[in-house]
């Protein structure tokens, strides 16, 4: 959520925000009547509650008619009372409802939508592929995909990681927890299923809710990302946070994929489970910044190990989540598409996230404060894409990048399992 007090002092701050995300300003409006008339059911049931305890003790105090008067009033007053209460409660969960409908406040992001990204620099030669194949073909060749299966077992969007597959999604994400690890971050295992407050306070619940896998019965939900059970960790704590507190979460995801009908369907680009590595963040919010670009150097260092050409954008204001301020994805070169496509994202949440789920810190003067949150990819199963078509060979092996033999038994080339 953001802050109130920004909203109080300046209302055209966020509306400008809500231009550039190009959505409506009438949420900005609807937030600042919610909060004044949320005041002002405060104001008046505290009066009231002030009154009844006045009278309390002049009841005490009195007799004869004057006490009769006085008790007459007590009755009317606990009947005003019990409805400012009710009115107050009322006000205060309409302020809460309109309080999540707006997003964070954007802020250096460049203005447009999807295709209005900013490429900030281009990382890497393509390869020199006369004829690519796409990463199925090749993954089919070498027994390492399967999604005809998949599809047999689960539905569309599903597949198996077979033989050499298996292994190199293993190593790629066990390469990304020792960077991680060697670079002061947590490493965790985290739930694949959260409660609601989970998915609602890292921002999940609201434009893309429809892309959540809900398990009613059970009121939970399946996580596209471990950002949300990591952000959710420190609920309703106060950290100390001399220093940022960094976290590497290892993950199933899951995501509907709702609104791609018929896009991307070939393949593993798109799909409804996958695995990740997800960095994540609690800091000062004057560190929040310096942290982003930590978390895209960490990226860039991963793409490097894995040899792939990237290019690094800055996303334009709307196509950004609600819970960020600014994010920077970096796409990886896909010589079969002769495009580059996005493997991972980074994004700076400042307090947003952190004043939905209560987690704080205490300044220099011991006073709690509102934490900024920011996550960033790692790793994901979707790498397994340019990997294979990047470093595809004449023969129909793959090669397997230096920095990532090690975690492949030392293997230099993938070739089928026998």
């Amino acid at each position: 959520m953001i802050d109130l007090r920004l909203l109080r002092e300046d209302p055209e701050l966020i509306r400008a925000s809500q231009r550039l995300r190009g959505e409506s300003t009438e949420v900005v409006d609807s937030l600042l009547r919610a909060d004044e008339e949320r005041r002002s059911a405060t104001q008046r049931f505290e009066a009231v509650r002030a009154e009844q305890k006045s009278l309390g003790k002049q009841v005490a105090k009195a007799s004869g008619d004057e006490r009769a008067a006085l008790l007459a009033r007590t009755r009317e007053l606990a009947a005003e009372v019990k409805t400012a209460e009710t009115a107050a409660a009322e006000a205060d969960q309409a302020l809460r409802r309109a309080h999540l409908a707006v997003p964070n406040v954007v802020e250096h992001a460049p203005p447009g939508g999807e295709d209005d990204f900013v490429v900030l620099k281009t990382v890497g030669d393509r390869p020199d592929i006369a004829q690519p194949r796409d990463h199925l073909e090749i993954g089919e060749a070498l027994g390492a995909i399967d999604t005809e299966r998949g599809a047999k077992v689960s539905g569309s969007r599903f597949y198996f990681l077979t033989g050499v597959g298996a292994l190199l999604q293993l190593a790629m994400l066990q390469m990304a927890i020792q960077q991680a690890v060697e670079n002061g971050f947590t490493p965790s295992i985290t739930p694949s299923l959260v409660r609601p407050e989970a998915m609602e306070g890292t921002g999940f619940l609201g434009a893309h809710a429809s892309e959540v896998y809900r398990l009613e019965a059970d009121d939970l939900y399946l996580v596209g990302t471990s950002e949300v059970p990591l952000a959710a960790y420190h609920s309703n704590e106060i950290l100390e946070l001399d220093r940022p507190r960094r976290y590497a979460g290892w993950s199933s995801c899951y995501r509907r994929e709702a609104g791609s009908h018929g896009k991307d369907v070939r393949g593993i680009l798109r799909v409804h489970q996958f695995d990740k590595v997800e960095m994540f963040s609690f800091c000062r919010p004057e560190e929040a910044a310096d942290e982003h670009q930590r978390l895209l150097a960490m990226e860039e260092e991963m793409l490097a190990k894995v040899e792939i050409p990237y290019r690094v954008i800055d996303v334009a204001a709307g196509d950004l989540g609600s819970s960020a301020i600014r994010k920077f994805d970096c796409e990886a070169w896909v010589p079969s598409q002769g495009r580059y496509r996005e493997v991972t994202s980074t994004s700076n949440c400042t307090t947003f996230q952190a004043r939905r789920l209560n987690i704080r810190y205490r300044d220099a003067d011991g006073r709690p404060q509102t934490a900024a949150t920011l996550n960033g990819t790692l790793a994901t199963t979707r790498w397994l894409i340019p990997i294979l078509e990047n470093h595809q060979q004449p023969d129909g092996s793959v090669r397997v990048p230096k920095a990532l033999q090690p975690y492949l038994g030392g293997r230099d080339l993938l070739t089928p399992l026998s």
